[in-house]
């Protein structure tokens, strides 16, 4: 029989990670790479537009928001395919993400570029800590797309996601 820290350890590590890096989809305010194979005048940094969008030489707008980079670079040469290259390979590398924002009570409310694995703590830690009022056990969470936030418990591998709007709430006590 395993000890229990040593069986909820084994159960974290079987846990799949949350997407990250490349694995997330895109959305409007992210920047990316494009790379095409030995066409450098189609090669480029671009970023997603209002649309969801990117604005492409040749092929004009196509649908990023959703789409993870990899899924995007076969969309794009599935464009350029019909009838500008034969043959075309490209990449897509993420550059940036949309920002996040964190208000409430810490240091320094605001908008935080975001980075591939930003927690709750570092976010807080970004915007100049808790202040001596924050109620340090909560977070109540935003992400892009949604309407409302919801009250999530503070730990220290609650992740961020890009677009999140975190508020740290006050203590009462």
């Amino acid at each position: 029989m395993r000890p229990p820290i040593l069986a909820a350890l084994l159960a974290l590590l079987a846990q799949p990670a949350p997407a990250q890096g490349p694995d997330l989809p895109l959305a409007t305010g992210d920047r990316v790479r494009v790379t095409v194979y030995d066409e450098p005048t189609l090669s480029g940094e671009f970023p997603v537009n209002a649309a969801g969008a990117l604005s492409f030489p040749l092929v004009g707008e196509v649908r990023a928001a959703g789409l993870t980079p990899p899924a995007l670079g076969r969309a794009l040469e599935g464009r350029l395919a019909d009838g500008y290259l034969v043959h075309p390979r490209v990449t897509v590398e993420m550059l940036s993400f949309r920002p996040f924002f964190i208000l409430g009570e810490v240091g320094k409310a605001g908008e935080y570029r975001y980075s591939a694995g930003l927690t709750v703590m570092a976010a807080v830690a970004t915007a100049q800590g808790f202040t001596y009022r924050a109620n340090t056990r909560w977070v109540f969470v935003k992400h892009a797309g949604e309407t409302a936030e919801r009250r999530v418990r503070l730990t220290g591998d609650l992740r961020v996601e890009p677009g999140d709007t975190l508020r740290i709430g006050e203590r009462y006590f």
